[in-house]
């Protein structure tokens, strides 16, 4: 799973960055992005559907993104640090936009549709960061 995530990440990032296969500066104009990272923690009676986070809610709020949104990413948690370890978040969601400001105004005008939405696939109260990318590197080892 994790090696199938790295992968994806790897291509995606390949393809973002087709001029070059270096070192891809965010912070360099034109390359600008930001992540917004939520977090669903596991716990005693914590619930999750993931096949409805995956189909539905993530589409939908990406929809609400537009072209600010540059993709999204889906973590379902399988584990913590040994395989025996309870699995600290069910799942993770990733939005990589352009443009912080526009997620904020999007999520803004649409925000009572994203949280009616939480009760169809989760009993958990999401945990929000916003970070911003200052750098990609890409592997081009074989």
């Amino acid at each position: 799973m994790k090696l199938k995530f790295f992968l994806l990440l790897t291509a995606f990032t390949g393809l973002l960055s087709c001029k070059t296969n270096q070192l891809i500066h965010a912070s360099t104009p034109g390359n600008e992005m930001f992540k917004v990272t939520i977090l669903y923690p596991n716990g005693d009676g914590k619930t999750f559907d993931m096949d409805y986070y995956q189909q539905k809610h993530m589409p939908m709020v990406a929809g609400f993104l537009g072209k600010n949104l540059k993709f999204y990413e889906i973590d379902k948690g399988i584990s913590g640090r040994t395989p025996t370890n309870k699995v600290p978040y069910l799942a993770v969601g990733y939005f990589y936009v352009k443009d912080v400001a526009e997620y904020n105004k999007a999520v803004g005008q649409h925000r009572d549709a994203i949280i009616g939405d939480f009760k169809n696939y989760t009993n958990i109260q999401p945990i929000i960061q916003v970070s911003e990318v200052k750098q990609v590197e890409v592997n081009n080892a074989k």
